[in-house]
């Protein structure tokens, strides 16, 4: 090939493809190429080459690389930003070419395996060797997306019962810290309970809690027209990690008294930043801000136990929310039964979850757990697998119901 020196670049602007342009450029390459063929080359040959190439241009054959000059030839210019834009334009307007559809170029790879023989196996092999994901490992992978999808808006899940003890309080805490592990954005958990609600002391331990500003739903009433940001907001709020919460009040004299309006109020100005918000209700369903939280509810958690009156109680609470305009919710319901006091076995747990299965859109069973049943702490860290997995599952089931 002739070497081309920057006098012999057209820094003419690009113009429209004229036909034939790529035979004229080749046949003028053959006849540079003739001055410096060997000698004995036939020029005719090359002649006919050329007229040849004007006819039809044909793929050019591959030269033979140059001998080496004695002296460094001159770097050919670099084309101007403007002239290369211009010849990537042209290339991708020619036709018969499509590159929306072009494959990728790498490869996707296989998901690493995580703990057991799988993982043990890719580790020895330094990824050598990947059998892929176990089928548990792919259904814990399927939990994760269910539960970190992107949502549109504010969505409100109310946690209720109509007895006490049987790990509503629990079940907040333990799958708020569960969206909070798998969501990109951190939820909120609302303590409503008229009762004296420990949520928070549930989410940070008791000790911890008391050391802090006592900051309650209360407090955040009281100022809620300064609040115009999540800083501001912050304020008035504690954090267990990347969950978020509003203590509920301490007074049962004064906590009894959160009407549907406030808690309205407070709903409002938390959808205003969290996608998901939890608000653990307490006992009962006709105390006085109750109407207002299941007015504001895109789903509801029924908590039960496996004792006998536990799970009468969670049938009527759903016969109760089916005859008072809330049918929607009673249907699209989750029931978490926890097994908080380890039942004896003359308790029929099949009997007990066929009974409740069958008026709700799904039944999880919370494992006997003692990070769960000593009514302290709840973190995920001491929990047991299965415990963990329980409050996945009812993190996906509650999405579910947002999408």
């Amino acid at each position: 090939m002739p070497i081309i020196t920057p006098d012999d670049v057209d820094t003419r602007p690009p113009g429209p493809v004229r036909s034939g342009s790529w035979a004229e450029a080749a046949a003028a390459a053959d006849a540079a190429a003739d001055l410096t063929a060997p000698e004995g080359a036939s020029a005719e040959g090359a002649s006919a080459e050329g007229a040849s190439a004007a006819a039809v241009p044909p793929l050019p054959p591959r030269a033979a690389a140059p001998a080496a000059p004695e002296t460094a030839p001159a770097v050919p210019a670099r084309p101007s930003r403007s002239t290369r834009s211009a010849g990537r334009a042209a290339a991708q307007a020619a036709p018969g070419t499509d590159f929306t559809s072009s494959p990728g170029f790498v490869r996707a790879q296989k998901p690493r395996p995580k703990g057991g023989f799988r993982g043990a196996l890719f580790a020895m092999t330094g990824g050598g060797i990947n059998l892929g994901p176990s089928a548990r490992q792919r259904a814990e992978d399927e939990l994760a997306k269910r539960i970190s999808r992107q949502l549109q808006g504010s969505y409100n899940t109310a946690i209720l019962s109509l007895k006490g003890g049987i790990g509503k309080t629990s079940t907040t805490v333990g799958v708020g810290l569960t969206l909070a592990e798998y969501r990109g954005d951190p939820p909120c958990a609302i303590d409503a309970n008229p009762d004296s609600g420990d949520l928070v002391e549930r989410a940070l331990g008791e000790g911890l809690y008391q050391q802090q500003s006592p900051r309650t739903i209360t407090d955040l009433l009281q100022n809620i027209e300064q609040v115009d940001s999540l800083t501001e907001l912050a304020r008035y709020m504690h954090h267990a990690g990347r969950l978020h919460l509003i203590a509920g009040e301490q007074d049962p004299e004064v906590s009894d008294s959160l009407t549907a309006e406030e808690y309205l109020r407070i709903r409002k100005l938390v959808s205003g930043y969290y996608s998901v918000a939890l608000t653990d209700c307490g006992t009962g369903v006709t105390h006085n801000a109750m109407s207002g939280i299941l007015q504001s509810a895109d789903n509801l958690i029924i908590a039960a136990g496996y004792a006998v009156s536990g799970a009468k109680r969670a049938r009527a609470t759903l016969h109760w929310l089916a005859g008072h305009g809330y049918e929607e919710l009673a249907r699209n319901a989750i029931v978490v039964i926890t097994d908080k006091d380890e039942v004896s076995s003359r308790v029929d747990k099949d009997a007990i979850e066929d009974h409740l299965s069958g008026i709700c859109r799904q039944l999880i069973a919370v494992p006997h757990d003692r990070g769960v049943a000593d009514g302290d702490l709840v973190t995920l860290d001491v929990l047991r697998p299965e415990t963990r997995r329980a409050y996945k599952e009812i993190a996906a089931a509650i999405v579910d119901g947002y999408v």
